[in-house]
């Protein structure tokens, strides 16, 4: 068989339904929770939603199966899991079925790290206490005292955090290369948030997804205006204090382009995008009154305002007004930030436990009743 064949199944594939997302932070995975929330909806699926009165999956606490929604009751029949969680294989591998496909996100850490210095200025001591991102660079360990380091996850190699190891480790080659093989095994794809189409195209693929399961409308993002510019200096400088995510990056930014290229190959990979691309286009022009993502003080529909953090403008969307009751619930759906959502989920799975109170102006009954 010639090269090309081998790459087009013979038949056609099935969509995974079992699939646990590791939700990286400040890397577009906001976005990506909603896709996977949207296709747990369509297929209705059980996801692992955090236990009562949490929004997060214990983080920054490594994973425990007991931070999981009725998982005594449930045991390991969940389909979908994406809310943040610190991975602990062992503990996932208890909630999650044996055929579950696992896949996660990284982000360049040059920008990721100013997003979380804006982001989270105000919770982080590092960051509290320095005038700006460049300062902080300057000289790190002057703000990032060991003695807070709970406090500071955010402020010093946050993805290898987020993957279960500690983030003050010493750059050693031997152990980051354990590291590197260890995620391997336990992931089968790690997508670029600096790529993202490209990586819903990929993930389409693999997932044996349709098209529309990974149309979206950027969630979470901020407002231009509190982008602080990083000077030459400040770059190299994340590459060296934020080493051990540096060479995460660069591993997995590498085998992503490979995947994609066996996978896909960049001539389908092209198309595809440019069709993900106009479809979104088609969608918003369909369900927003502004055609793009507006600041907080200019989302009408309080219901759907997104979480506000540090001096960040977190933007939303406002709904055209005369929508069907159909695409009105697309369309509601497609904007609908994280903390509401997982909410909304929360109280359509498990109708007999109490709310989760997120202290936002939750207008329920506009979910409900549509």
């Amino acid at each position: 068989k010639s090269h090309e064949e081998l790459l087009v199944p013979s038949t056609p594939c099935r969509a995974k339904t079992n699939v646990m997302f590791l939700k990286t932070h400040k890397t577009a995975s906001s976005t990506v929770l909603n896709i996977m929330f949207r296709f747990a909806e369509r297929y209705n699926l059980t996801v692992a939603l955090p236990a009562g009165q949490l929004i997060h999956l214990g983080y920054p606490k490594t994973f425990l199966a007991s931070f999981v929604e009725e998982f005594q009751v449930i045991g390991q029949n969940y389909n979908i899991m994406c809310n943040h969680l610190r991975f602990n294989p062992s503990e996932v591998q208890k909630v999650m079925a044996a055929n579950t496909f696992y896949f996660s996100i990284l982000r360049n850490p040059i920008p990721l790290l100013e997003s979380s210095y804006v982001y989270y200025k105000d919770s982080v001591p590092a960051f509290r206490i320095s005038k700006d991102v460049n300062e902080y660079l300057a000289s790190p360990m002057k703000y990032y005292h060991p003695e807070d380091y709970k406090q500071n996850i955010y402020a010093r190699t946050i993805m290898w955090f987020d993957f279960g190891y500690d983030n003050n480790a010493e750059d050693n080659k031997k152990y980051i290369q354990a590291v590197l093989k260890e995620i391997e095994q336990n992931f089968h794809l790690i997508l670029i948030a600096d790529y993202f189409d490209e990586s819903m195209i990929l993930l389409k693929h693999i997932l044996c997804w349709d098209l529309d399961d990974v149309i979206y409308f950027k969630l979470n993002s901020r407002s231009q205006d509190t982008v602080q510019t990083l000077t030459l200096k400040s770059k190299e400088r994340i590459k060296a204090w934020c080493s051990l995510d540096w060479k995460l990056y660069l591993h997995f930014n590498q085998s992503f382009w490979r995947r994609i290229e066996e996978t896909i190959g960049f001539e389908k990979l092209e198309k595809e995008v440019n069709h993900l691309q106009m479809r979104q286009k088609e969608l918003m022009e369909t369900c927003l009154s502004d055609q793009e993502a507006v600041g907080k003080d200019h989302i009408k529909n309080k219901a759907l305002l997104p979480f506000q953090s540090g001096a960040t403008d977190i933007l939303g969307y406002n709904l055209k007004q005369d929508l069907d009751n159909r695409t009105l619930r697309t369309c509601q759906k497609m904007v609908m930030p994280e903390l509401q959502y997982t909410s909304y989920l929360y109280a359509v799975q498990h109708p007999h436990k109490k709310r989760k109170q997120l202290g936002l102006p939750l207008l329920w009954t506009s979910f409900q009743e549509k």
